[in-house]
């Protein structure tokens, strides 16, 4: 990752289309204290608006959130919004698409949600998010050693699930999730390019952590640019960094200005 955030500006710049996907917590966003903690931001709002009305911008926001809390926070119309990963799309045409089979899916999230719930029972620290389509257990709050402890045992309760092809398990320090397989924001971004396609539009995804890593590997194979929102230097297949969300939204204001300067030129 070598290339300063101006210069991939210019590149893009240079293009006559751009698919834009964009990650929320972390990206757009600051961290909420809790997923279901939800306060639409005026500025985000304005700012993702903005760039809808680009007549040369596609954008999607490519979210873990469920797509209804999703929908709280983006009332923006003409842009895609993704939910749970890309489990559940909703397009700029007011069409609601859900990639997995809920009959499959929610079944064995019922069998799993009351094991997870009596191991945190009576512990501090730890709380399970239901999404719908996929079950989260956060230790972000919990002590090291015990978070450690009942995650680890959160994850055996459902080994004998995670052997299915029809789901997906994703491990953190602090985080656990069980979901549809097909729950990953790589396939996401493959899936809108080929069923929206856009010829000669050059896709863009910014975002902050690994499962947007995911992403990157899938944009960049489609030629594409990524950026990685990030306070610290790591590894990544990103081209470019921007130091936190508030810079992200600058960077994308100033994306926006520049592209409504060019249409009007």
């Amino acid at each position: 990752m070598t290339r300063p955030p101006d210069q991939i500006m210019e590149q893009l710049l240079g293009h006559d289309r751009l698919w834009l996907f964009l990650d929320y917590d972390g990206t757009l966003a600051d961290f909420a204290a809790t997923p279901e903690y939800i306060i639409t931001d005026p500025e985000i709002v304005t700012l993702m608006t903005r760039l809808s009305l680009c007549a040369c911008v596609r954008v999607a926001v490519i979210s873990g959130r469920a797509l209804g809390q999703l929908r709280q926070l983006l009332p923006v119309p003409h842009i895609f919004l993704a939910g749970t990963y890309g489990v559940e799309l909703y397009t700029p045409a007011g069409e609601l698409l859900q990639r997995a089979e809920r009959s499959i899916i929610r079944p064995a999230l019922e069998q799993f949600k009351p094991i997870w719930q009596q191991l945190i029972s009576d512990r501090a620290g730890f709380f399970i998010e239901d999404k719908g389509w996929a079950l989260a257990l956060h230790a972000r709050f919990a002590p090291e050693a015990e978070a450690h402890e009942v995650l680890a045992a959160a994850c055996a309760a459902i080994t004998e699930l995670a052997s299915s092809s029809e789901f997906r398990i994703l491990q953190g320090q602090h985080f656990l999730e069980v979901g549809p397989a097909i729950a990953q924001k790589g396939r996401t971004v493959d899936y809108v390019l080929d069923r929206f396609a856009w010829p000669n539009a050059l896709p863009v995804y910014v975002g902050d952590d690994d499962q947007d890593e995911d992403a990157f590997a899938t944009v960049k194979a489609h030629q594409g640019v990524a950026l990685l929102v990030a306070a610290f230097q790591r590894t990544t297949l990103a081209d470019a960094q921007l130091a936190s969300p508030q810079a992200a939204r600058a960077w994308l204001n100033l994306l926006a200005e520049r592209l409504g300067a060019k249409a009007s030129s």
